[in-house]
Order: C-alpha cells, then structure tokens, then sequence
C-alpha cells in the first residue's frame, strides 16, 4: 500500500509540489475520493497544506463531504490542523451547517476548544451563524463520548 517500494527497499515519493497539494484539496473540495486514493497511493501526504494552510479535511469537512473525511479519519490525518486563521477543519464543518461530518470528526477525536484568529471554538463559530442544529449535534457527540468515559476537550 501506499508509494511503490523500490529495490533497496525505500518507498519512492512524489514531490509534493503547490500543484500536488491543489490537486489534492480540489478532490476534496469537489468528492473525488479516488483521486485522493491515488494521490495517497503516489506518496502524497493527506495532511499536506496549500498556502492558506488548508488541508484536504478542511476542504471535505466544508463541503459536508463525510465519506471522505471518513477515509482522511482513518488515514490518521491530523484533525486539529490549522489554516492560516487559525480555523481546524471542525470550525469549518460548523460555520457550513455541516452536522454528520461535524459529529464525525468530535466523535474521532477533534477539538472543541480550539480558537481561531476570532478567539472563537467551533461552537462559538455554529453559534454565530445561527446554527443551533449544529450545536445540538455537538452536544450529542459529547454526551456519546462522555457516557463511553471518553474525556472531551
């Protein structure tokens, strides 16, 4: 799996370059799953950044696309990453209305607590744009993970 290995054994890469990275983000952007898949299988690193910091979970989590941030999740992408505001890819699900991948990254591990530029965590940011679904959604995932003894940040 991943990048072919060569005949000493090493794993050939390819070059994450600005255009790789856009590649990347725009399949997550745009639900091309395979074209991250391959991407990911070429040695592309899922948590690469572009140069506002954004990653491929950022983009899916904005655009409500959980199946692939369901495979990003179990990549073990970093689901804490910060754009250059200092947004994670939670704060983005929730400005955008986006419950199930809002649910889906707290119930994997992301941060509630996490502040932007704003001084805003990502239910300051559901509460700021009226999205009280969001909200609902939030404190469900934690209730799940609280009666499971798993502790919230």
């Amino acid at each position: 799996m991943g990048a072919e290995a060569n005949q000493a054994g090493h794993f050939t890469q390819l070059e994450t370059t600005p255009e790789i990275v856009d590649a990347l983000l725009e399949a997550a952007r745009y639900d091309d799953i395979d074209d991250i898949k391959s991407l990911a299988s070429e040695g592309v690193s899922l948590d690469s950044k572009d140069s506002l910091g954004r990653t491929a979970l950022h983009m899916a989590a904005a655009n409500g696309h959980l199946d692939i941030v369901e495979y990003l999740i179990s990549q073990r992408v970093d689901l804490n990453a910060s754009n250059e505001e200092k947004n994670t890819p939670l704060h983005w699900a929730c400005l955008n209305g986006r419950i199930e991948v809002v649910k889906k990254l707290i119930l994997a591990g992301a941060s509630l607590s996490t502040l932007n530029c704003h001084e805003r965590t990502p239910v300051d940011e559901a509460i700021s744009q009226g999205k009280m679904d969001v909200v609902d959604a939030i404190n469900a995932a934690v209730a799940q993970l609280e009666l499971a003894g798993v502790q919230v940040s």
